[in-house]
């Protein structure tokens, strides 16, 4: 099997899903997701997860993380464009990207912190509430 990466799934109603992806593309509407801790059978192709669902899908170092980690955007110059994105249930996230473009289905972009658990994240734009580039 190809490499997986390890991602957080983050639904709009606030569900939580984590587990490894290795078909995940911004030009497709779903991607299949093998949950944490299931090895997948020869031919299995996992469960599929609809991106139009999504707030948005987190990659990750790990599983689990550093809950006493304090987010602190990093100081050393991030690829493409600042951005903070609001979701509709308020929560913001800081970064860069090199290819926002609302018009998409989505964009990635690159955590501002780089000592934190995420390694790259795919904002879903429809449920965005609101992007600033700065």
């Amino acid at each position: 099997m190809p490499s997986r990466a390890k991602v957080v799934v983050a639904y709009l109603d606030s569900r939580r899903l984590r587990g490894c992806t290795n078909d995940f593309s911004p030009a497709r509407d779903h991607f299949f997701l093998f949950p944490d801790g299931v090895e997948p059978k020869p031919g299995d192709r996992g469960t599929t997860v609809r991106i139009a669902e999504l707030k948005a899908l987190f990659f990750v170092k790990d599983f689990a993380g550093d809950p006493a980690h304090t987010e602190v955007p990093g100081t050393s110059p991030l690829p493409g464009k600042r951005i903070e994105v609001t979701f509709s249930d308020g929560e913001k996230l800081i970064g860069s990207s090199v290819a926002y473009n609302p018009r998409n289905q989505g964009f990635f972009m690159q955590p501002a912190d780089p000592a934190g658990n995420n390694e790259r994240i795919f904002v879903v734009n429809r449920n965005v509430k609101q992007a600033k580039a700065f």
